[in-house]
């Protein structure tokens, strides 16, 4: 059997966090990009994610902000990381070529105008949801409304899907696919439980529209039978690395997705294709 390596491969991660990950490590971390960091940390920070991609065989990244990040100014707090999170696309888009950005439920009708600003100025290929930090659930209707309009404007839809947290429950997932099944959507995190991984197999075959990324898995080996049943063209290699210094490696799963039996077009299209082809990335 030939022995891949990453660098065999054009690999793509769909799925990198910067920002704040206060709320996630329960208050013990700086956020490196705040708008008083200063543009030394900025470029500090991304120095050192571009060294966990390049150890880690990745050339490329789709940026999404921290959903921990503090709003006491409401709309304006999410116009401001979603501004951020497109300046730090545009500082190295020959390796983050794609920046999703974040709207909020609570913010009710608001949203729908930032939505129409990421598509319009700022470019965002998608928003993402993550419910547990925004105070709703995700089959809340104002998400619903979000993903209509961002259909409007081919916009990928982000669902977080931790099974772990009921707000994110992969059936809730599924209830927004189903609404809009010729929209493409990806949902994240799914496979971070042995119980989400089974869901995750059982509720695929409702929504073809939904792709399945691979963070936060502790095995490639779970989800092998789902790339055997549903097709290779269902799952995304993604990370949900944050910023450094918490971020400090690429996953572990690459090298077993590598090493897997999977055909050769199977392994490049989970590790690179797929994700250029959701996100419209060309090669």
């Amino acid at each position: 059997m030939t022995v891949r390596r990453a660098a065999d491969v054009d690999v793509f991660d769909c799925h990198h966090h910067v920002g704040d990950v206060a709320a996630l490590l329960a208050g013990h971390a700086a956020d490196p990009t705040a708008p008083d960091a200063g543009t030394d940390a900025v470029e500090a920070e991304m120095a050192g994610r571009l060294a966990i991609m390049d150890a880690g065989g990745v050339r490329q990244a789709c940026v999404i902000p921290g959903h921990g990040y503090e709003r006491p100014h409401g709309i304006a707090d999410t116009r401001r990381v979603n501004d951020e999170i497109a300046a730090y696309r545009d500082a190295r888009p020959d390796r983050f070529p794609v920046a999703v950005g974040i709207v909020e439920p609570q913010h009710g009708r608001f949203s729908l105008d930032e939505i129409d600003r990421g598509h319009r100025e700022l470019g965002l290929i998608g928003m993402s949801f993550h419910a547990r930090f925004q105070g709703v659930s995700m089959d809340n209707p104002w998400i619903l409304r979000y993903v209509e309009r961002m259909g409007e404007h081919g916009m990928v839809p982000v669902l977080h899907a931790l099974s772990e947290n009921v707000d994110e429950a992969l059936w809730k997932i599924v209830a927004v696919a189903r609404a809009f099944p010729d929209l493409p959507m990806l949902a994240v995190d799914a496979f971070a439980s042995f119980e989400g991984t089974k869901e995750a197999n059982a509720l695929a075959e409702e929504c073809p529209n939904l792709r399945f990324d691979t963070s936060l898995s502790y095995t490639f080996d779970l989800m092998e039978p789902f790339v055997r049943r549903h097709g290779a063209h269902r799952l995304v290699f993604g990370t949900d690395l944050y910023s450094p210094p918490v971020g400090r490696r690429i996953s572990h799963l690459l090298p077993q997705i590598l090493e897997s039996p999977l055909a050769d077009d199977e392994v490049a299209a989970i590790l690179g294709g797929n994700a250029r082809a959701l996100f419209r990335v060309a090669g």
